[in-house]
């Protein structure tokens, strides 16, 4: 817990006085973690989307609809499921259902929301992303490490993205 009072911060039992406070906080272990994080995955996603055949968003939403059971998800969680808004996705569905990889059909479970459905053309699409996209993953990823990391970052990025 951070507690700034006056120009003392407390963090935990540790108190520094201010010229300490900038200087800790720039090599906080927890500042520099994030930034390996970000640096790692910054380097990481032009890598495994590369040359895919579609933009990286559209492969997230075919992965999704392709993941799921009947390839169809409402349309506001596979927003949620790739982190955009509602008006956002709607756009990014609006391209992707001209491009013939998607459809929208009514949801049979409730009359106002719609489902995003995987086409065929939207399966092949898919398949051939999925190729290219596992070849840089194993490439640039599992392939830098050994099993036992590879389940423990997936443990830790399921705690991560599962935190409320």
């Amino acid at each position: 817990m951070q507690i700034l009072q006056g120009k003392v911060l407390q963090v935990g039992a540790v108190v520094w006085d201010p010229g300490e406070v900038e200087e800790h906080m720039l090599h906080d272990d927890d500042v520099t973690l994030y930034g390996l994080f970000v640096e790692a995955f910054s380097r990481l996603k032009p890598l495994v989307h590369e040359d895919l055949g579609v933009p990286d968003t559209w492969f997230e939403v075919l992965l999704r609809l392709g993941r799921t059971p009947g390839h169809a998800l409402r349309m506001s969680d596979l927003a949620t499921a790739v982190a955009f808004s509602s008006g956002g996705f709607t756009r990014l569905a609006d391209r992707m259902e001209e491009a013939g990889l998607i459809r929208r059909d009514p949801d049979p479970d409730d009359r106002r929301a719609a489902l995003a459905v995987l086409t065929e053309a939207g399966e092949q699409a898919l398949d051939r992303a999925l190729q290219q996209h596992l070849a840089h993953l194993r490439t640039h990823v599992s392939g830098r490490l050994s099993a036992a990391d590879r389940r423990a970052l997936e443990r830790i990025l399921r705690k991560l993205r599962d935190a409320e």
